[in-house]
């Protein structure tokens, strides 16, 4: 049974490190939360060490660009590790092919430009049309706020039919961006792969993202760690995967399921969700702070 707390300072004690997602939990897509940022400053303060860990389809340094403009200060965080980092490496790998049609917008285009060092000398990946493709590389719809998986159906089943291998740089299906929710990459995987398709994944809830944050903070094997997120299928299915404690942020993705107040969960109501979703956090909070 999971056990609801009001703040991290509870349990923060225990801890070594934390790895805290972003989206639903530090901010919004638009703009930080006080409290989680305070909460987090505190950890710190007290000794311990917060990994922001997320499944943007970007680099971490275009992740940490982008917190900079929110504001979100570099004294509440050590490391930023990201979906992108990790699917990165396999894309450069060849794990989908040299010759790639890349499902998404503008903004990822550092995905594919900014090459990491190690991968410098490889052959390089082109971005072609489908037709000319030797597998998929998706980083979220090319019109998040307006498109649905089903807007690819098509394509998807030319892909299928053809064999094509899909490489998801953003496991999550959907996140909210202020209060409009979009698809994410994770959704177009999830899609292809019921029509037949075949696709990889390389963030939350798979372990080469939890693998890149042990290796950049040297984590020892018996460090405590805490998974802080929103996400039921990867921040909290990621951490018990992982064999870690998780704390599930309710008033995230899951706020309209678990009662009136966003900031306190209705703890019969997220008993019986949680039984829906086959799934027991150690922790649960309202809002991360």
């Amino acid at each position: 049974m999971t056990r609801i707390i009001q703040s991290l300072s509870q349990i923060g004690v225990d801890y070594d490190v934390l790895f805290c997602d972003l989206w639903g939990c530090l901010h919004n897509g638009k703009q930080p939360y006080p409290a989680a940022v305070a909460a987090l400053q505190d950890f710190r303060h007290k000794g311990g060490q917060v990994v922001l860990m997320t499944n943007a389809p970007r680099p971490n340094q275009y992740v940490v660009a982008q917190l900079d403009r929110m504001g979100v200060p570099r004294d509440a965080w050590d490391v930023v590790v990201s979906s992108g980092d990790a699917a990165q490496e396999a894309m450069f790998s060849g794990a989908v092919g040299r010759e790639v049609w890349h499902i998404g917008t503008a903004k990822d285009d550092g995905f594919f430009d900014d090459i990491p060092a190690e991968w410098r000398d490889a052959p390089p990946i082109r971005r072609v049309p489908l037709a000319e493709a030797e597998g998929i590389v998706a980083t979220g719809p090319f019109e998040e706020l307006t498109e649905t998986p089903q807007d690819y159906h098509d394509r998807l089943i030319e892909a299928r039919d053809r064999g094509l291998p899909l490489l998801c740089a953003n496991p999550d299906v959907v996140v909210d961006m202020g209060e409009t929710r979009i698809y994410c990459a994770g959704a177009l995987a999830e899609y292809y792969e019921g029509l037949g398709g075949r696709s990889l994944y390389f963030g939350k809830p798979h372990p080469p993202i939890y693998d890149r944050a042990r290796r950049l903070l040297e984590l020892a094997p018996d460090a405590r760690i805490l998974a802080v997120g929103d996400g039921i299928f990867t921040d909290v299915k990621g951490g018990l995967e992982q064999g870690i404690d998780v704390l599930f942020v309710t008033g995230g993705l899951a706020a309209d399921a678990l009662g009136p107040d966003v900031e306190n969960p209705d703890n019969s109501m997220l008993l019986d969700w949680l039984e829906g979703h086959s799934m027991t956090p150690r922790y649960s909070i309202g809002r991360l702070r």
